[in-house]
């Protein structure tokens, strides 16, 4: 079977690694959708760990003279960001005199090989200066960093600034080894996952533009994957790569299961709403409904409000009986800070009212719902 609806199965994340470079053997980039909690990150770093290959170094020459080295040395293929590179760095916040604040990095990661030497901060304000108003210094012999602005010297910044900063870190770094810097050489693959943690709208825009602009760059050395559950990042990132040679794919992978699956998404970058709704479908025939799923619901009907030209989500269910009780129980039941990784059930009363809101729902608006899930074939 072939086709932009194909569903690609696969019963290991092994396998999934394997189809994703096999992929960027014929094409420069492959973007996945997928909801938090798929699996991104555990990706991610399968992906890099398929990577490494080990490298026999049975001598070493010292003083001219080879030496036996008992050691094999892991040689890596992937530069990846995710939320293992953000653990690359943590606070020393001073707590004896809450003065000299200062961001420590752990340099002993391959991620900074070079990095003293190639003297990063000209390339990383670049990046910088356009989403955040602060600098910065670099001790290299202690591995920190410190933060000012023209009024305050050793600041704290934000959860949001510290993101931004370690991901300009990451740009410059990029922009090195796409210039091909030695010690960036062992660098195939670019491997990206959710870079816009804590940004707005209007920064996850400029941050998708400028990744576009620098991975189109240098496409024959460097391939790249792209990893995001952020609607807006993800279709920005669509569209300033769909005249490339590219593959698009939404990521799904139900609760508790270790079966992945990738569908097809080239020519439709919102796909993803439409599996969301396939999703509560399933959920709601089998009774398996958790409080997020008025979350979820509502935000479906927000996006199809919003493609229809209405000013309301109420309006998808204006003139259904009993509008006006589903419409009060979205607002009331869809505020909640519900989590997907601690679920609570809804009790039954509340079950049938989603169902009753579900079902009015999709017989005014005939979505094709596709079957998630297909028996494993890989």
């Amino acid at each position: 079977m072939s086709g932009k609806h194909k569903i690609y199965t696969y019963k290991s994340i092994n396998k999934l690694v394997q189809r994703l470079r096999d992929d960027l053997n014929s094409q420069d980039f492959v973007l996945l959708y997928a909801y938090n909690g798929t699996g991104k990150t555990r990706l991610s770093m399968a992906f890099k760990d398929a990577g490494k290959k080990k490298r026999n170094r049975p001598f070493v020459v010292t003083d001219g003279v080879d030496k036996p080295l008992n050691t094999i040395e892991l040689q890596a293929d992937t530069l990846y960001f995710n939320a293992y590179t953000e653990d690359l760095f943590h606070w020393d916040n001073d707590l004896n005199n809450d003065t000299e604040r200062a961001l420590k990095i752990n340099s002993d990661s391959k991620f900074f090989k070079g990095f003293k030497e190639l003297a990063l901060e000209e390339r990383i304000f670049s990046y910088l200066e356009r989403y955040a108003d602060f600098n910065f210094k670099i001790d290299y012999e202690q591995w920190t960093i410190t933060f000012y602005r023209s009024d305050a010297n050793n600041i704290k910044v934000s959860r949001g600034e510290e993101n931004i900063f370690i991901w300009c870190i990451f740009l410059a770094i990029c922009e090195l080894t796409l210039d091909g810097e030695e010690s960036y050489s062992w660098v195939k693959y670019f491997y990206i996952d959710d870079p816009i943690s804590s940004l707005d709208d209007n920064n996850a825009i400029a941050v998708a533009s400028d990744l576009a602009q620098q991975l189109k760059r240098e496409t024959k050395r460097i391939k790249t994957v792209i990893s995001s559950h952020h609607s807006l990042f993800f279709n920005v990132m669509y569209n300033e790569l769909k005249k490339t040679s590219h593959k698009t794919y939404f990521l799904h992978r139900s609760n508790g299961s270790d079966t992945y699956t990738l569908r097809v998404t080239d020519d439709t970058p919102f796909f993803h709403h439409v599996a969301m709704l396939a999703e509560l479908q399933k959920a709601s025939e089998s009774g398996k409904l958790y409080t997020h799923h008025f979350n979820m619901l509502r935000n479906i009907l927000e996006k199809t409000a919003t493609f229809f030209g209405f000013n309301d989500f109420s309006a998808c269910i204006d003139g259904i009986d009993d509008e006006v009780l589903f419409a009060r129980a979205l607002n009331l039941l869809s505020h909640g800070k519900y989590s997907t990784y601690e679920p609570k059930e809804m009790g039954e009363d509340t079950k049938e009212l989603f169902q009753k809101i579900l079902r009015a729902f999709l017989s005014r608006y005939q979505f094709d719902l596709p079957n998630m899930i297909s028996e494993p074939k890989n």
